[in-house]
């Protein structure tokens, strides 16, 4: 019988369709080349340290957002809502969390943050009313994957890693979890992350549409 008894699910890209499409989709809305915003805000180092600031809460959205509306040459209004405006809910991944509940699995959400005003990305999907523990990463000062923030996600389920298996779209995010003893899955499709956590669980998450 499986140890398994919890799993923290990201949020973004997991329980929403995918960032990169919503992304190019903005960049085309701009007037931007394909690729603009990966290469000003997630490989540049400047663009990497303001991410990576506005995750542990250390800069507010608004300031992310006039700090990388410079980088991008476009204007800052509501930058971070404008960027993931096409993203919306992942029904395969939200109903095999619900699903996994009813079976006696205990659900929790991992989240780097992007801030939570003006644009929130959580609004709307009822996480603190549905699921049994939600770390947003700048509640904690902290980000993926710094290994007590991971620690707490688990805790929070009343578990330890070793009970748990965690789930994100970053594969990075995946690897750092699995050192510190959650079982990985790397969320690359919805179906199929769906059909490994029901493996995993010798459950069936799957739920007809």
């Amino acid at each position: 019988m499986s140890q398994l008894k919890g799993i923290v699910f990201d949020f973004g890209g997991v329980f929403t369709t995918p960032l990169l499409p919503a992304v190019l989709a903005f960049e085309k809305r701009e007037g931007l080349p394909k690729g603009a915003c990966i290469a000003a805000l997630y490989q540049d180092e400047e663009g990497v340290r303001l991410t990576s600031e506005l995750e542990r809460g250390a800069i507010s959205q608004p300031e992310w957002n006039e700090a990388a509306a410079v980088k991008l040459g476009v204007a800052p209004d509501n930058l971070m809502g404008r960027i993931f405006a096409d993203l919306r809910p992942e029904p395969l991944t939200i109903a095999a969390a619900a699903e996994a509940q009813r079976a006696g699995i205990k659900v929790g959400i991992l989240s780097n943050s992007v801030g939570l005003a003006p644009w929130d990305l959580y609004d709307g999907y009822e996480l603190e009313a549905l699921y049994h523990s939600v770390v947003i990463s700048e509640h904690y000062r902290m980000r993926k994957p710094d290994s007590d923030l991971f620690q707490i996600a688990a805790k929070g389920l009343g578990l330890t890693a070793e009970e748990c298996v965690f789930v994100d779209d970053t594969e990075a995010y995946v690897r750092a979890a699995e050192a510190l003893g959650f079982t990985g899955v790397h969320a690359t499709d919805p179906q199929q992350t769906v059909s490994q956590l029901s493996k995993l669980f010798g459950v069936e998450l799957t739920v007809a549409q």
